[in-house]
């Protein structure tokens, strides 16, 4: 049977993940007592396509010109800037929706500031106009919604498409510059192949990020007319407790999730250019006003995404003298959450890596298939399947840790896999030779060649659990409260001052178990 199907455990891995994430989907269709959407159903799943698709198109549309600046212009801080850039994909998104509150809000200084902008009076081939004052912007809605959605996700399709700038080899633009190539055929003939062959996959993958978020939507959707499908689950179960209407949403949902991620799979890979000499990529950096548009790229975007980043951090510093009751045993249990559901997954997806390079190849659809659902769908089936055995309150921690961790899998996957085959291809042979196998093999050779990736996945699967807003809040009762969960409460309630205080707490254990888990992986790597 191992030798057919692939080692025992490995196999019972994919066989559990296959159970979480189809069972789950094939639990929600099975419950389902109608197959007809009303009349808010559809408006929901208008809504959730049309907000995905603004805020991928958005997201990736302003990635392009941040990529490229960043690409072909050196300055004293950029690679600290480029780290930076990624700290809102970390970040907790309920903390993110709070951050762009304090900054895009009512009282925030965004609308202060268009308050204080009025026309005067004047006239006009004698018609009178009266003075006119910019009205407030209201982040709550679609364009909120959006806001939230570019704000974590532009960082995401920048590094995607900076990566393939870096991909260029640097020998291409020295032969169009010796040719007397102007910059717009430069961008012509050597950039637009690139961003043509992956800016389809990144904009796919920022539309399925959008298409599965949940607590955007709770905290800035505004009303009925801004709810999405994940919303309308969660409101179904939690609040009408109508079981048929939640199943079938969660089925049209893992549906919608599973032709995204298929044509995901199908996208043309980067475009290739050849082999360079490995020497330092230097794009052409031309003076004029392309310099005042990489500048202006570079600046708006970081005001952008650094502003909400501040703002949490300010406001939330008052915060912590006065926390509020409930804080600690909540960052315990979300601590719990995090540690188990990222080691889980790395163990797993450790495990999948390896027996993949050796052939067993049904092992990595097995791996990648929770791509096709999302957190609050698995956990919907999860909660339906339980509810006639016991009360989903108390397995809440368990039902949240497995279903993060299995979210979490394929990007660990990924991750290990091309690390893992060049560990075979450069110490296979050797290994086998020496009849190295079992812990041996795993404690001498895998783990130290494979500290590094698995190290910095296994502290992004913990950050990304640790700020997690799905499953917990569908399964929560009071002792199931995690720090997510509580500022979200305290948001709703309207206490502002004691949520951005929770919001910082949590920013710093998050980031703090990234660091943990990265640092350990950089100290154990092989040199």
């Amino acid at each position: 049977m191992a030798s057919r199907f692939g080692p025992i455990g490995p196999a019972l891995i994919a066989t559990i993940v296959a159970v979480l994430t189809l069972g789950s989907a094939a639990m929600t269709a099975a419950q389902a007592d109608q197959w007809a959407l009303g009349p808010a159903d559809w408006a929901a799943l208008r809504f959730t396509l049309w907000q995905a698709a603004l805020s991928a198109l958005v997201s990736c549309g302003l990635a392009v010109p941040l990529a490229r600046a960043l690409a072909r212009r050196r300055f004293r801080g950029r690679d600290l800037l480029i780290r930076l850039l990624a700290a809102p994909f970390l970040l907790p998104v309920v903390v993110a929706v709070l951050g762009l509150l304090t900054v895009f809000g009512r009282a925030g200084p965004v609308n202060q500031m268009l308050e204080g902008i009025c026309l005067p009076a004047f006239s006009i081939y004698g018609f009178d106009f009266e003075s006119q004052c910019v009205p407030a912007f209201s982040i709550f809605g679609l364009h909120g919604v959006v806001m939230a959605h570019v704000f974590l996700n532009l960082p995401l399709a920048a590094r995607m498409l900076l990566q393939g700038w870096q991909a260029i080899p640097a020998e291409r633009f020295r032969l169009a510059q010796s040719l007397g190539m102007p910059p717009a055929a430069q961008f012509r003939h050597l950039e637009v192949p690139m961003l043509r062959a992956l800016l389809p996959g990144a904009v796919a993958t920022v539309f399925l990020l959008c298409l599965t978020s949940f607590a955007v939507a709770l905290t800035l959707g505004g009303g009925p007319a801004a709810s999405t499908l994940e919303l309308s689950i969660y409101q179904a179960l939690r609040f009408e407790f109508d079981l048929g209407r939640a199943a079938l949403l969660a089925a049209l949902q893992f549906c919608l999730c599973a032709v995204v991620t298929l044509a995901l799979l199908r996208l043309s890979p980067l475009a290739t250019f050849g082999a360079g000499l490995g020497r330092r990529l230097e794009i052409p950096a031309p003076g004029g006003w392309r310099r005042g548009v990489d500048v202006g790229a570079i600046g708006l975007a970081t005001a952008f995404l650094m502003a909400p980043l501040a703002a949490v951090a300010w406001r939330g510093l008052p915060g912590l003298v006065d926390l509020p009751n409930g804080v600690g045993a909540a960052l315990g249990q979300s601590l719990l959450i995090a540690v188990t559901s990222a080691l889980l997954a790395s163990a797993a997806a450790l495990s999948l890596a390896v027996a993949v390079t050796k052939g067993v190849r049904w092992l990595e659809l097995a791996a990648m298939l929770p791509l096709a659902a999302s957190g609050l769908v698995m956990g919907t089936g999860l909660f339906l399947m339980i509810h006639p055995l016991a009360r989903p309150e108390d397995l809440a921690l368990p039902v949240t840790i497995a279903v993060n961790a299995t979210m979490a899998l394929p990007y660990l996957f990924r991750l290990l896999l091309p690390e893992a085959r060049a560990l075979l291809a450069d110490y296979g042979r050797l290994t086998n030779s020496l009849g190295m196998t079992g812990w041996a093999r795993l404690r001498l050779v895998t783990l130290p060649r494979l500290a590094r990736p698995l190290g910095f996945g296994t502290g992004l699967a913990a950050a990304l659990s640790m700020g997690d807003l799905g499953v917990i809040a569908l399964f929560a009762g009071e002792r199931a409260q995690t720090l997510p969960l509580l500022v979200q409460r305290l948001m709703g309630a309207y206490r502002m001052e004691a949520a951005a205080g929770v919001a910082l707490v949590l920013v710093i254990a998050s980031f703090a178990l990234f660091w943990v888990f990265d640092r350990w992986g950089t100290r154990h790597a092989a040199a």
